[in-house]
């Protein structure tokens, strides 16, 4: 397998390359079709003086024909890199770029990303990764920290614990421009298992509340700000199977198994609703967010829920 084939055993398709879209004057998303699983968005913003990078991705080949296309653009190298979070598909590319640029994320983006180590080796060992040098945030925030990139303003915003312990959101606000990270998937099913549902709720009201116009979702097509309303409806329809299913004594399996998905059976990725699951029932008996699950466990039953067939890499 080649890491630019979609791997799906016998169903196995070259998928189309990643590709630049302009957002607004000097700011770009570096989106990666299919948008599955390690397949994640990514972006910069530059004044033609100072370049800043939004997240890298999850092999050294992808990785570079991102900084390739900065170079094509006209953009000066770039300086910095935001990571909007701790997962290898956001940040297995920081090498890169560094240590020519600076590498910013929060508190708990670097925690988790040194925590985790390879972590895609880990779950995906058969992927042509590359050289990868784990290279975490060097610069960590708490709450909110602005970054000027030249001319224009980057605002850094935690919205506290909701697809990771260490999320940060990418908001332009001259430019209406918001990069999500992974608290929004569009075309794909949103993932929690190492966060907080109720806390991706929070997170929605807090990207509603910025105004954004143009939407870069952690996976999936640039859309705008009416993704958010499919993405909360999937989140209050886990919380619903979650007190159901719990109530009614029927393990997360049972009740995935037995879930009518309805308008969310067009998302990509279905297998994640246990997963989702693992964690609402997590909460539900108390345990903090972000609170570490067993994750062999759960990328087990993604694989039960999957017919026996573990979740793929698409990288």
């Amino acid at each position: 397998m080649t890491d630019h084939q979609h791997p799906t055993g016998s169903d196995t398709h070259a998928l189309p390359e990643p590709y630049l879209t302009e957002l607004a004057p000097g700011v770009h998303a570096f989106i990666q079709p299919d948008g599955g699983w390690c397949l994640n968005n990514a972006g910069f913003v530059t004044d033609g003086t100072a370049t800043l990078v939004v997240d890298t991705a999850a092999t050294e080949r992808r990785a570079r024909l991102l900084r390739r296309r900065i170079e094509e653009s006209g953009a000066p190298a770039p300086r910095t890199v935001v990571n909007t979070h701790h997962h290898g598909d956001h940040t297995y590319g920081n090498g890169v770029f560094a240590p020519e640029a600076t590498v910013i994320g929060h508190a708990a983006c670097r925690r988790e990303l040194l925590a985790a180590g390879y972590q895609l080796h880990a779950v995906w060992p058969e992927v042509p990764y590359g050289e990868i040098a784990l290279t975490p945030p060097e610069i960590t925030f708490e709450d909110r920290l602005t970054v000027h990139v030249g001319a224009i303003e980057v605002q850094l915003i935690h919205p506290g614990v909701a697809h990771t312990p260490g999320d940060a959101i990418v908001w332009l606000p001259e430019q209406r421009v918001v990069f999500t990270g992974d608290l929004i998937f569009n075309g794909g099913t949103p993932f929690l298992f190492m966060g907080s549902l109720s806390g991706s709720l929070r997170a929605i009201e807090t990207l509603r509340s910025l105004g954004a116009t143009t939407v870069v979702p952690g996976h999936g097509p640039v859309a705008g700000p009416e993704v958010y309303d499919g993405v909360e409806r999937y989140l209050r329809f886990v919380q619903e199977l979650a007190r159901e299913g719990r109530a009614a004594g029927r393990t997360p399996l049972e009740v995935a198994r037995e879930a009518e998905l309805g308008e969310f059976a067009e998302l990509a990725e279905h297998e994640r609703l246990v997963a989702n699951l693992l964690r609402a029932y997590a909460e539900l008996d108390g345990a903090a967010p972000g609170s570490p699950l067993d994750a062999v466990a759960g990328f087990g039953a993604m694989a039960e829920l999957n017919g026996g067939v573990p979740p793929a890499c698409h990288a």
